[in-house]
């Protein structure tokens, strides 16, 4: 799901469904900054996506 091209329907084109780079571009800026991309689907009902980043330290000047 969170591989480049990837779309969950083969049948659905560009003009319907997107390039498939949405998931992938978020998973690598988020990686980037140290979170997690994390996704919890049912079946029929939807799924459930969320972003933890870490807390940036704050030092003071």
């Amino acid at each position: 799901m969170f591989n480049r091209f990837y779309r969950v329907n083969a049948d659905r084109s560009r003009q319907s469904g997107g390039s498939g780079l949405g998931l992938a571009i978020a998973n690598a800026i988020i990686d980037a900054h140290g979170g997690k991309l994390k996704v919890e689907s049912n079946l029929g009902i939807g799924s459930t996506f969320s972003v933890v980043l870490p807390l940036a330290s704050i030092t003071n000047k």
